[in-house]
């Protein structure tokens, strides 16, 4: 049986823990080093789940006894700390996106592409088990030729207005996930339709950001996407996929604790609430995507359903730059995502 890769983890924010616990409860991973500018964070950290902490991520990196990095810190630290686990030789999985300034991914595209280690980005939702089934039932030519495909996604609630400031907007943070969603079933988009809502957030608006937006995404084969978008919903965290082709229509509904429903004088068909909060949505995801992770630095075959790299991760952020000048100007964008 092979070792555990040992894992230094950088960045122990939101996004840091759940990636922590991710590694904790692998059997194929050990948490060596959390690091974080904020040095409280990653002793708390390490003293939940083993390992010792840092505030010098590129000490962190650069360690003998790393085998592999988990990049889950602020986005504009994102290229550098790619960058440092490249001149290190090792593995890397970095949350979304690589940056916000499409300049920036470029300037280290050719390094990353070339490079003899993986670079992977963390889309987590391509491994949502749900959506993993209605992408290989498709593959399958279950629904004969794709022609449209519908993302939903909407969250409880809007984000604080500090988060705001800094997201890059609702297109580079929220919608970037459903970018790469659309792309592993439709890969070759060529052009972007979007339009930036702002329909009850005050403090959204003054940020000079939308509260909701509908894009339209058309493939090179003629095939359309559609994602709708919401910084709120009353009933909870909305999650949906629906595939409709030449021969039929695959959907993905809402994650409820139980599929129980009962039907009374008082309502037909009420089920549980959907889960409100996307660590409770994609807890699953998280955990497939880092067993993937490991397994592509195994070099062990993943075509059934690969990590999302960076050439995805630019493709994304091509994506959402197009939809933000759409939706700004008011006109189709054309794409070249090569």
């Amino acid at each position: 049986m092979s070792q555990p890769l040992r894992f230094a983890l950088i960045g122990t924010g939101r996004i840091g823990q759940v990636h922590a616990a991710s590694l904790h409860r692998s059997e194929d991973a050990v948490l060596t080093v959390a690091a974080d500018a904020l040095l409280p964070g990653a002793e708390r950290t390490v003293a939940r789940y083993g390992g010792r902490a840092t505030s010098d991520a590129l000490a962190a990196i650069a360690a003998d006894d790393v085998d592999a990095v988990v990049v889950a810190s602020p986005t504009p630290t994102h290229v550098d700390l790619i960058t440092a686990a490249l001149d290190a030789g090792k593995p890397v999985l970095c949350e979304k996106p690589i940056d916000l300034d499409i300049a920036r991914v470029d300037a280290v595209r050719e390094r990353a592409r070339s490079a003899a280690t993986p670079v992977v980005l963390g889309f987590n939702r391509r491994f949502d088990p749900h959506f993993t089934e209605l992408r290989r039932r498709v593959r399958a030519g279950e629904i004969g030729r794709l022609e449209h495909l519908s993302i939903t996604s909407r969250d409880p609630e809007e984000p604080p207005s500090e988060y705001v400031a800094v997201s890059g907007g609702i297109f580079r943070d929220m919608t970037i996930h459903d970018f790469d969603t659309a792309r592993s079933f439709v890969p070759d988009v060529v052009s972007v339709t979007a339009v930036g809502l702002r329909q009850f957030s005050a403090g959204i608006a003054a940020a000079g950001d939308f509260d909701a937006a509908v894009t339209t995404l058309v493939g090179a084969g003629g095939e359309s996407v559609t994602i709708t978008n919401s910084r709120h919903a009353a009933y909870g965290y909305d999650q949906r996929i629906e595939a409709f082709g030449s021969a039929g229509l695959l959907e993905v509904g809402n994650v409820t604790p139980t599929l129980v429903r009962s039907t009374s004088a008082a309502a037909t068909a009420s089920g549980e609430p959907y889960r409100r909060f996307f660590l409770e949505r994609y807890r699953d995801a998280y955990e497939l995507e880092l067993a993937a992770f490991i397994a592509t630095v195994r070099g062990q075959d993943t075509s059934a359903n690969p990590s999302p790299g960076f050439e995805d991760g630019r493709a994304a952020l091509l994506l959402a730059d197009a939809a933000e000048v759409s939706a700004r100007e008011g006109r189709t964008v054309a794409v070249d995502l090569s």
